[in-house]
């Protein structure tokens, strides 16, 4: 059975950080690649991020790019976030999902297989 969990949300005043971990179990790491994505209340999901297995490149949407940074431990089958500077417009629940090898990378939400249960992230002073 395949399992995303996440971990590490909260809430952080503006400016602080936060680091999510989305932990897999079900399948290797080899065979799917991981993206983080947000909803915030009365809109779309929205890819965050996320990295590729075939060749490690990472996709960041432009709102976070230098912001956040996504990483991964593939002996743990583990994929973090590292949010800092966060902003209010930060808060929304944030999931991590597995894409097959051949889509991961991707932002878009239909090419990934499987999904965590979210966790939320409130940015507010």
């Amino acid at each position: 059975e395949v399992q995303l969990v996440e971990s590490g949300g909260g809430l952080v005043q503006p400016g602080g950080s936060l680091r999510l971990s989305c932990v897999a179990s079900g399948f290797t790491s080899d065979d799917y690649g991981i993206g983080w994505f947000r909803q915030a209340p009365g809109t779309e999901r929205e890819a965050v991020s996320a990295i590729s297995r075939t060749d490690g490149s990472t996709y960041y949407a432009s709102s976070v790019r230098g912001r956040f940074t996504i990483s991964s431990d593939n002996a743990k089958n583990t994929v973090y976030l590292q949010m800092n500077n966060l902003r209010p417009e930060d808060t929304a629940v944030y999931y991590c999902a597995a894409a097959p090898a051949y889509n991961s990378g991707s932002y878009y939400p239909y090419e990934y297989d499987y999904w965590g249960q979210g966790i939320q992230v409130t940015v507010s002073s």
